[in-house]
């Protein structure tokens, strides 16, 4: 009785994870389920980026 009382409470708190990951993703602060990840080379390059590429001084 007691395993079923644990997955029964595993199952509570992923799915209130879940609701809550999709209340924030409605409000825009996460990518979570329904909008996929950002395609990273369609990003501008990072400052830092360009201060470490390895540059020839003349």
């Amino acid at each position: 009785m007691d395993i079923v009382v644990a997955l029964v409470f595993s199952a509570a708190v992923l799915f209130g994870a879940d609701r809550l990951l999709l209340w924030l993703e409605s409000r825009g602060h996460v990518n979570w389920r329904r909008k996929g990840r950002r395609q990273l080379s369609d990003e501008p390059t990072a400052r830092l980026d360009s201060m470490l590429t390895d540059h020839t001084r003349r």
